[in-house]
């Protein structure tokens, strides 16, 4: 029996490709009509690997400024340099849009009774903002930051906050996410996973698969 079901936010409940899609589609900066998505592409994959050294360096800083660094970076490499069209960006990253199916997975947990809350990279400010402008704090039992520990998943640290949260044991939390390497991390440390594979990825070479693999988040009931 669960206590809670976790949810990562960028990538699961939250688009991360909207801002630069979004700001695409309004014609401002003609450049970004062709290279979005590779833009995009590269700003998450930066935005990641910093984490990742910035746990193994021991230099946090939070989430909010790694995603300008990384999005400084993906700029600079496709030869990008409109300052306008950066601030725009990280506007329109603060309030991304939701999944539609973040909806339907936050009513499934409810239904059953569970709290349903966010462990994730994000400090808290981003976090709050984020779900605000999404529309789902409400369907929100918390909002856990790996700001309170100063250190980025897959840390273990990070998943401990979840234990910590809720008074449980590692199989008695329900933890999902679209990122692959964060649910087989999170296998590893104890909980029961499901990896939401929206673009059909293969599955990590990591110590512990997920426990269920899922197309998009509409599944989540059945695992609950």
């Amino acid at each position: 029996m669960f206590k809670a079901v976790l949810f990562d936010a960028y990538g699961t409940l939250l688009d991360v490709d909207a801002a630069a899609a979004q700001l695409a589609r309004t014609g401002r900066f003609p450049p970004l009509q062709e290279y979005w998505p590779e833009l995009a592409a590269i700003w998450r994959s930066r935005q990641l690997n910093y984490t990742w050294l910035r746990s193994l360096s021991r230099s946090y800083k939070p989430f909010w400024e790694i995603t300008s660094d990384a999005l400084d970076y993906a700029m600079a490499a496709l030869g990008l340099t409109d300052t306008d069209m950066r601030e725009a960006l990280l506007h329109l990253y603060r309030e991304l849009a939701p999944y539609e199916d973040a909806t339907i997975a936050l009513e499934a947990v409810a239904a059953k009774g569970l709290p349903a809350a966010v462990l994730s990279n994000g400090n808290h400010e981003m976090l709050h903002t984020a779900f605000t402008a999404a529309g789902l704090m409400d369907r929100l039992d918390t909002l856990l930051s790996v700001e309170d520990v100063g250190i980025f998943k897959p840390a273990p640290e990070v998943y401990q906050l979840g234990l910590a949260r809720y008074s449980a044991r590692p199989e008695e939390i329900l933890f999902v996410s679209s990122n692959g390497w964060d649910a087989c991390a999170a296998s590893q440390f104890g909980f029961r996973t499901i990896w939401a594979n929206r673009v059909n990825m293969p599955t990590e070479r990591l110590p512990k698969p997920p426990h269920h693999i899922v197309r998009d988040l509409t599944a989540i009931g059945q695992y609950l």
